[in-house]
């Protein structure tokens, strides 16, 4: 455990659909598509290792993977009853972390252009803007953080 965040267990996969659901759910009239992470297949990603919670209960979780010259930030979720006590700066510090131990040099991550709430924050954390892009009924803002 690092830093109060762990890996995922099978038992845990309700909890993840939970969080999720409850963090992104507001989106969907705004964006006027179910955002991605709801439609996750959150027993898969939990088997394969790329979910990593915090909280008892969760509060709060990333879904992250490991690729070739970088780490991939797909999801972070936080429970709203959660919001603001921390629980998001904990789960960003441990997606460094952990790319740090696997040597990767970097982090990316996309947000819907629509959820203006995350260009706020991600810049806060080290986050630059990539490119804006449209992926099927997605139009989004790509970032990526340096790690030194």
């Amino acid at each position: 455990m690092t830093n109060g965040v762990r890996a995922a267990v099978p038992a845990d996969v309700p909890a993840v659909k939970a969080v999720t659901d409850m963090a992104y759910h507001h989106y969907i009239a705004r964006i006027g598509v179910v955002p991605q992470p709801m439609e996750a297949d959150h027993m898969a990603n939990v088997a394969a290792g790329r979910v990593f919670v915090t909280g008892d209960p969760v509060t709060g979780l990333v879904v992250i993977e490991e690729r070739a010259d970088h780490l991939f930030l797909d999801s972070i979720a936080v429970h709203p009853d959660a919001h603001g006590t921390g629980v998001g700066r904990r789960l960003l510090e441990f997606v460094d972390a952990r790319a740090r131990a696997l040597g990767l040099p970097e982090v990316r991550l996309y947000t819907n252009a629509m959820m203006w709430e995350n260009q706020k924050i991600y810049p806060k954390f080290g986050y630059e803007v990539v490119e804006r892009r449209t992926d099927g009924p997605y139009d989004r803002i790509h970032y990526r953080k340096r790690l030194g």
